[in-house]
């Protein structure tokens, strides 16, 4: 009798519980749920992101879920009214040209649901959400925007520098330069013509006749002008022409410099920034780097090159950023260093070091951090509710950056444990080891 009132009661409760349920629901959950299929219920509630808009001539496109074409009518931004049935031309809601089916809504959490001011939405408050954002069922994810704004040049960066001839007119007189060649010529007297004469280390050229002139840093009009001076103390009226066969010494010296045309190919040369926040470039020499953009760091090193010889313009690409570590110790399964390969939380830095341990207090882990001045914060935070799958999204999770240490402290109990070891069995049963004793249990009449 009493087993057939206990099962009936069971079931009672149950049948309780599912009415519940399904009151608690909203009404397009109710239908879904209903027919069985929650997964499948559509997602008509919240106002869209408003996101980046691809034109050109023929086509509008638009990043996201919750955009459409100009064809929908929604000027390229989805306000939750637009559908697949409104949408010509086979576009699904989210912008995209599908074949396939519309994005599914499913039953979640997010930023968006309802839930009390100052307060994380819970599992129990859960309602329909964009869960697959795009109708393909993309594994690589939507369009994200940049995890940094501008990314400033740190210590260990890699940088190359691609050096490109101008080929611009200049608008100041052409200045000869040591390393340039020049020939001159006579039409009244060849035996004055000259040919492939180097201007030397010291700025002059010997010629027939006049010896040595001093050529480097005179525009080719002045050195004609003087070369006709001097011959004309021995031929009357020589009519010297100077023309320049080699030129631009100072700009070749760089371009042969990073010129890797036999190696790699191309005309760069890769810099890396040194703990002092500066690089090393040929011509100019040491510039500071650190802190700079890339379009700032391009435009300085130009200045610098500008101001010694012109016809030259260097474009900076970075290959490669500075390796970024994270530290996790205490107890987790595997402390140690872990490199960050792109934005990281603490539960995946966590998931890194293999979890954490039975032991672990994971409602005060600390993330210790140093500022731009190398001073020491520190921040506690609970994320034993998502560990456990009891908080959906965990405000606690935040984002970790370079040179943090996570650190997962041992429970109270854990902590017990250990003394009670230390001091007992390491410490008090090995200076007074325990003697052996007979003990007969057919004697012990206690009980």
């Amino acid at each position: 009798m009493k087993t057939t009132i206990h099962i009936a009661s069971i079931f009672a409760i149950a049948c309780i519980s599912a009415i519940c349920c399904l009151v608690m629901l909203p009404e397009d959950i109710q239908s879904a749920a209903t027919s069985g299929d929650v997964a499948q219920a559509s997602y008509q509630t919240g106002q869209m992101d408003d996101g980046p808009v691809i034109q050109d001539s023929n086509i509008r496109l638009c990043q996201g879920f919750g955009h459409a074409p100009a064809q929908c009518g929604c000027q390229g931004v989805c306000n939750g009214s637009c559908n697949l049935s409104s949408a010509p031309n086979g576009y699904a809601p989210n912008g995209f040209a599908a074949n396939g089916p519309a994005p599914r809504g499913m039953l979640g959490v997010d930023d968006s649901t309802p839930h009390r001011p100052g307060r994380e939405p819970r599992f129990r408050q859960a309602g329909i959400v964009p869960f697959e954002q795009f109708g393909y069922g993309e594994w690589v994810g939507p369009y994200r925007a940049p995890s940094v704004d501008e990314y400033r040049l740190r210590v260990g960066d890699q940088v190359e520098f691609v050096y490109i001839r101008t080929r611009e007119k200049s608008l100041n007189p052409y200045q000869l330069f040591v390393g340039d060649s020049i020939d001159i010529s006579s039409a009244i007297d060849e035996s004055l013509n000259q040919t492939e004469l180097l201007i030397r280390s010291d700025g002059k050229t010997t010629f027939n006749l006049i010896g040595q002139v001093l050529c480097a840093g005179k525009t080719v009009d002045g050195l004609q002008r003087e070369l006709n001076d001097r011959y004309g103390e021995f031929v009357r009226e020589p009519n010297i022409v100077v023309q320049v066969r080699a030129s631009d010494a100072p700009l070749n010296d760089i371009i042969d410099s990073v010129d890797a045309r036999q190696g790699q190919g191309g005309q760069s040369r890769n810099a890396l920034v040194s703990p002092d926040g500066t690089i090393q470039l040929p011509g100019i020499g040491s510039v500071p780097a650190i802190g700079l953009t890339l379009n700032e760091i391009g435009r300085e090193v130009n200045a610098r090159y500008r101001r010694r010889m012109g016809g030259i313009e260097v474009t900076p690409v970075l290959l490669q950023s500075a390796p970024s570590f994270v530290f996790v110790l205490g107890e987790v399964g595997q402390p140690g260093r872990f490199e960050l390969n792109g934005p990281t939380t603490v539960l995946q830095a966590l998931a890194l070091a293999q979890g954490d341990n039975p032991g672990g207090n994971l409602r005060q882990i600390i993330v210790l951090r140093r500022d731009q001045n190398w001073r020491l914060t520190a921040t506690k935070l609970d994320l034993a509710g998502a560990i456990y799958g009891k908080r959906p999204l965990p405000s606690d999770d935040i984002w970790l950056r370079s040179s943090d240490i996570v650190l997962v402290p041992r429970k109270p109990i854990q902590r017990l444990s250990e003394a009670v070891n230390l001091y007992l069995t390491n410490t008090l049963y090995s200076i007074f080891p325990q003697q052996g004793i007979a003990f007969n249990f057919d004697n012990f009449t206690t009980f």
